[in-house]
């Protein structure tokens, strides 16, 4: 079961996070953008599966359900949240009722495949996920973001929560509170003298962490249950 889960859930991050554009998001009720993006879905599923399986069909179906009820949301991290944990009781659901897809697939035969999917699903939903939400949670102050380098603040979050990810996986936890001073220590000239710059900074850092931490958590549980892939516990 958690081979398929892990197959699964790695066709959704990629479909929803990586081949999904800004446009197609905001654009589900058009049923060609709600169709190409079903074909996307479809298509990642049978990659990650190394299956045709029917029931790919029925995730489909629902998948397009789910996210043309939540376009009628108002837009917001609710929305999103929801949104996502539909999505991965679906997968939940079905990896239960057909454990067998990845089993009889393509990639039966390569035991180290699933947890690979894990460990990419998981970074996925770390950086690129967690780079939707908390653009989510900071829109109504994106006027009270601090100047810099254009999509550097971007850029950081997704280094910030691929660091993290890291740090978990392999023992050193403890490391996420060096990361966090470090970019306090660095962040400090900004936000010193204004209290509104610092209240951002602040919520925007302990949003991206909670979110890195919930996805490696996600990823650990499910490499417990896969073949090991040999990740060194680098706990002194």
């Amino acid at each position: 079961m958690t081979e398929t889960f892990a197959a699964l859930y790695l066709a959704h991050v990629l479909a929803d996070f990586l081949l999904q554009t800004k446009a197609m998001a905001e654009a589900k009720r058009r049923p060609l953008t709600l169709a190409l993006h079903g074909v996307i879905v479809g298509l990642t599923a049978m990659a990650a599966t190394g299956s045709a399986s029917a029931w790919l069909l029925a995730l489909v179906a629902v998948h397009l359900g789910i996210d043309l009820a939540k376009s009628f949301a108002p837009r917001g991290v609710q929305a999103f949240l929801v949104d996502q944990a539909a999505h991965g009781a679906t997968l939940l659901t079905l990896a239960l009722w057909r454990p067998d897809l990845v089993a009889q697939g393509l990639w039966a035969a390569y035991p180290l495949v699933p947890p690979l999917m894990a460990l990419a699903a998981g970074m996925v939903l770390a950086t690129r996920g967690g780079g939707y939400m908390v653009g989510l949670l900071m829109e109504p102050w994106a006027d009270q973001a601090p100047e810099g380098l254009k999509r550097g603040g971007w850029l950081i979050g997704q280094l910030e929560r691929g660091l993290i990810m890291v740090l978990i996986l392999t023992g050193q936890a403890a490391g996420i509170g060096f990361l966090i001073a470090a970019k306090s220590v660095l962040r400090f000239s900004d936000t010193k003298d204004d209290r509104k710059i610092s209240e951002y900074v602040i919520i925007g850092t302990l949003a991206s962490v909670a979110w890195a931490i919930f996805a490696a958590a996600l990823t650990q549980i499910q490499l417990n249950g896969l073949a090991p892939l040999g990740i060194p516990d680098l706990t002194p």
